[in-house]
């Protein structure tokens, strides 16, 4: 029977050993394709940060802004500001879907229309 000490520092080792893939798994996926995070709001019409890019005006608070372009994913970084975004073009779809102040992610479906407010 191993004593307490020996089993000690195989549970560290094991922990950072699992730190460490953790690590590498979430960097490999961030690089696949996201473009870094910076701030501001954006809007991407493909998936993973891809596609064209449309910026978020942060201070235009309330306003429904139409898109030409359904985005499929979206990047946040404000401590101040959302975004909520809609299914249809007049922001008034039952179905919308909030951003958080701080996100990147691919949205659940073609957004048609977004309106900003406060986080």
């Amino acid at each position: 029977m191993a004593s307490p000490r020996a089993q000690f520092p195989r549970a560290v080792a094991a922990a950072v050993a699992a730190a460490a893939l953790i690590g590498l798994a979430s960097g490999t996926a961030n690089a696949a394709q996201w473009p870094p995070l910076r701030e501001g709001a954006y809007l991407y019409s493909g998936t993973h940060g891809t596609g064209k890019e449309v910026r978020v005006d942060l201070d235009d608070v309330g306003t429904c802004h139409a898109l030409s372009a359904p985005p499929r994913s979206l990047q946040i970084a404000s401590g101040s500001a959302s975004l909520v975004l809609y299914p249809g073009a007049d922001c008034a779809d039952a179905s919308s879907w909030a951003s958080g102040s701080l996100a990147q992610t691919d949205l659940p479906w073609a957004a048609r229309s977004y309106r900003v407010v406060p986080a």
